[in-house]
C-alpha cells in the first residue's frame, strides 16, 4: 500500500500536506523582505490562528486585489500557508495561516521560545476540518471589521484585540468571552467582550453568561460592554428580550443590516434606537488603567 493511499480517510478526503520547512538560513533574508504591514499580518495570525482573503483585506490592505497580491507573494515565501475547507458543491476562499517560516519570525520578534515552530503549523491547518473553524472566523471577521473602521477614521484605532485563549488566562475564572477589544478614536474609548453567537446555543444559556459578567464587576469595580453579535436580526430580537441585567452593559448586532460590525449596527439593551457605531458608546465609562 502506497503512503498516498494510507494517508485517505474514512470520508475519502486527504489530510492538508504540511510543506517542507524553509532552511533556518533563509530566515534573516526573508525577514529583512517583509513589510511593517506583512509583521502586523504575521502577529495577527500568531494569535488569531486564521483569516480569509477578505478579512486579511479588511485588516491591513486598501482593497482585496492588493490584499491577493501580497499573500500570493508572502505565501511563495512560505511566510504563509493557506487551505480551502471541504465544500460538496463550490468552494470557499483561501484560508491563511502562518507556516513555520511565519512562526519564526513572529518568536524573533517577540523574543519568545516555541520549542516546535512546525508544530504551531500544523494545528493552524488542522482548523481546515475543525468544527470550530466557522466560529474562529466568525469572532476574528468581527475584530477585522472594527479594524477597516478604524482604518478609515482619522486618529482611530483597535487598540486591543485579545484571543479567546487570552481571555481565558485572564478571566477564565469568572468568564470567558470569544475576544475583548478596545477601540480608540481620539480621547475616546470603548472596552469590550464580544460574544459571538451562531445559534447554536439556548438563550437561557446566553443570558446565563451575564451572572459571570456580573461578578466580574462586583470583583473589579469594571464594567465594558459585552458586545452580543447574531447571525439575524430575529436571533437577536428574541436574544434581546432576555439579555438584560442590571449591573451588564449589554449591547447586541446582527447580520443583515446592511454593515458590518464595523457600522452603525450596535444597539443597547434597553435602548429603542437609533443604531450606533461602537465608538459612540464610549462615553458610558472610563477606559481601565489595565489598558490606558
Amino acid at each position: 500500500m502506497s503512503s498516498a493511499t494510507a494517508s485517505v480517510r474514512p470520508d475519502g478526503r486527504r489530510p492538508l500536506p504540511v510543506r517542507p520547512r524553509a532552511d533556518h538560513n533563509v530566515v534573516g533574508s526573508v525577514a529583512h523582505r517583509l513589510t511593517p504591514r506583512d509583521r502586523l499580518l504575521c502577529q495577527v495570525l500568531f494569535d488569531h490562528k486564521v483569516l480569509t482573503t477578505e478579512q486579511v483585506s479588511d485588516l491591513c490592505f486598501a482593497n482585496l486585489t492588493t490584499a491577493r497580491h501580497r499573500l500570493t507573494a508572502l505565501y511563495g515565501l512560505q511566510v504563509l500557508d493557506r487551505f480551502r475547507p471541504f465544500r460538496p458543491v463550490g468552494s470557499d476562499p483561501y484560508h491563511y495561516v502562518l507556516d513555520s517560516l511565519g512562526v519564526e519570525i513572529v518568536v524573533a520578534d517577540r523574543g519568545i521560545e516555541v520549542p516546535r515552530p512546525g508544530q504551531h503549523h500544523t494545528r493552524a491547518l488542522a482548523l481546515s476540518d475543525s468544527q470550530r473553524l466557522a466560529h474562529l472566523l466568525g469572532v476574528n471577521g468581527l475584530f477585522c471589521s472594527l479594524a477597516r473602521w478604524a482604518r478609515t477614521v482619522e486618529d482611530a484605532e483597535l487598540a486591543e484585540w485579545w484571543s479567546e485563549r487570552r481571555c481565558a488566562a485572564e478571566w477564565g475564572g469568572v468568564v470567558r468571552p470569544d475576544g475583548f477589544g478596545v477601540l480608540r478614536h481620539g480621547q475616546r474609548a470603548v472596552e469590550c467582550f464580544v460574544e459571538y453567537d451562531r445559534g447554536t446555543e439556548t438563550l437561557t444559556r446566553l443570558a446565563g453568561k451575564l451572572t459571570g459578567y456580573a461578578e466580574l464587576v462586583h470583583a473589579t469595580g469594571w464594567s465594558p460592554w459585552v458586545c452580543f453579535w447574531f447571525p439575524s436580526q430575529r436571533r437577536e430580537a428574541e436574544a434581546r428580550q432576555i439579555l438584560d441585567h442590571p449591573e451588564v452593559a449589554v449591547v447586541t448586532g446582527a447580520g443583515g443590516l446592511g454593515a458590518g460590525p464595523g457600522g452603525a449596527v450596535w444597539l443597547p439593551v434597553g435602548s429603542t434606537g437609533p443604531r450606533r457605531h461602537l465608538i459612540d458608546l464610549a462615553a458610558r465609562t472610563a477606559v481601565s488603567k489595565r489598558h490606558s
